[in-house]
């Protein structure tokens, strides 16, 4: 039987039905995509906290609009479901699972080992398969083909076909989305570069097409680590111009005058969310089955780890440089999402610099308006209310995100001393320390 025809027949009535496997910031856009494209959309994950709220219209993601969330619920072309015997309804499967680092800093890959068995043990024939989950290259071909083919009983590119395109979201970006954002694909074979590329249209606007998972793989670590480097080296130009007086943020400002030969970047308490703090331990990973070193990735990558260390002795030092000890000081930091405007935290700096600071006695304290709560290694903490009062009675602030919504005369005005981390205050004073 051929299912490639079949397949395609399907693709060209729009009879596909389209599964989503994880419905966080990666898959839930993905899957309303394709069902405002007309298409069928069963979205898959096994928190039934998530399939509850998709199903009743209840949109727990910002980048999505409330109503067009309820437009595609209402018209049953999204459903959620953690039953995941429906794979076998499925045409096509993208795998938007997350893949973290285990405590070792090394690639935690269990949550695509499981999408690919829980696929494999219900796919039916005729399923294409891509993986949209930022990892390593060859993870495709040398960790998911195997699994796939093994449980399913089913040989790759005759009765499935594989894929990579990885996502490129980006939280609270307002121009571009998933489905103006170019898109890479990457396939196995040539047939499945095909099948992948008349299914992902129809959902996205343009796609950029390689010749191999690997490079669709290796793409999105160049991505990611190629702002990595950038921002670990000016961050450390950031630190050695503070010792010698010099400010950082000027000599950026001067340096961008320059019309070719430079992007600016800026420096911060270190890198967060989920791509850019991991890939180069990724890349990592597979180059030393290669028996190569990535030195200058490896160097930013442990730059990057070390600035909330250097945030926390600046903050040390500031209270110090007013006869004050970090032990009893109240601190109030103003911002955990790892980037503004959003209300994500994953791998966010500042968590760690709260958590230090706690460690050596300081009485903490955090506000940010898009999230109410969070956790570090050691406590948990709830957001309070910005007023002139908390303003007040703190011994410090210390800005950690530049929300757009804070009002920096405000706190600047209501604060004994400040720790600016991110140069959101433009005067100059005896009270306001900077990166």
């Amino acid at each position: 039987m051929n299912y490639a025809l079949i397949l395609q027949d399907k693709i060209s009535q729009n009879l596909e039905v389209i599964g989503i496997i994880g419905l966080g910031y990666v898959g839930l856009p993905l899957a309303v995509g394709f069902a405002k494209a007309g298409l069928q959309v069963i979205g898959f994950d096994k928190s039934t906290d998530k399939v509850n709220k998709i199903n009743q219209g209840d949109n727990y993601i910002k980048d999505i609009r409330d109503a067009v969330l309820r437009e595609v619920v209402d018209s049953i072309k999204l459903t959620a479901t953690a039953d995941f015997t429906r794979i076998k309804e499925c045409d096509a499967l993208l795998i938007c699972v997350p893949t973290p680092l285990d405590k070792f800093r090394k690639p935690e890959m269990s949550y695509i080992e499981s999408a690919c068995k829980t696929i494999g043990q219900h796919m039916k024939a005729g399923t294409f398969i891509s993986l949209e989950s930022t990892t390593y290259p060859t993870t495709t071909e040398e960790l998911m083909l195997p699994i796939i083919e093994k449980t399913s009983g089913l040989k790759s590119e005759v009765d499935f076909w594989l894929a990579y395109s990885p996502e490129r979201v980006d939280p609270g970006n307002v121009t571009f989305h998933t489905k103006n954002t170019p898109k890479v694909l990457g396939a196995i074979s040539k047939e499945g570069l095909e099948i992948g590329e008349k299914i992902y249209s129809k959902a996205i606007d343009k796609l950029h097409l390689v010749s191999s998972t690997k490079v669709a793989e290796m793409v999105k670590i160049l991505e990611n680590t190629y702002r990595l480097v950038n921002i670990s080296l000016i961050n450390e130009l950031a630190l050695l111009s503070g010792k010698m007086g010099i400010d950082i943020w000027e000599v950026i400002e001067a340096a961008k005058t320059k019309p070719f030969g430079f992007q600016a970047f800026y420096p911060g308490i270190g890198i967060g969310g989920h791509c850019i703090p991991l890939d180069p331990f990724y890349l990592e990973h597979i180059a030393k089955k290669y028996d190569f070193d990535l030195s200058m990735i490896h160097a930013a990558g442990h730059i990057n780890m070390r600035m909330p260390n250097y945030m926390t002795n600046k903050i040390t030092s500031a209270l110090n440089s007013h006869k004050k000890s970090i032990m009893g000081s109240k601190i109030l930091f103003l911002g955990v999402a790892y980037k503004p405007n959003i209300d994500d935290e994953r791998e966010s700096p500042a968590l760690k610099i709260m958590g230090e600071v706690a460690k050596k006695g300081g009485v903490v304290t955090y506000h940010d308006p898009y999230i109410p709560g969070i956790k570090t290694e050691n406590r948990t903490f709830q957001s309070v209310i910005l007023n002139k009062e908390a303003l007040n009675e703190a011994d410090y602030i210390v800005i950690t995100t530049n929300h757009e919504n804070f009002d920096i005369d405000f706190i600047t005005g209501n604060s004994k001393l400040i720790v600016d981390l991110r140069n959101v205050t433009k005067e100059k004073s005896e009270k306001i320390y900077k990166l």
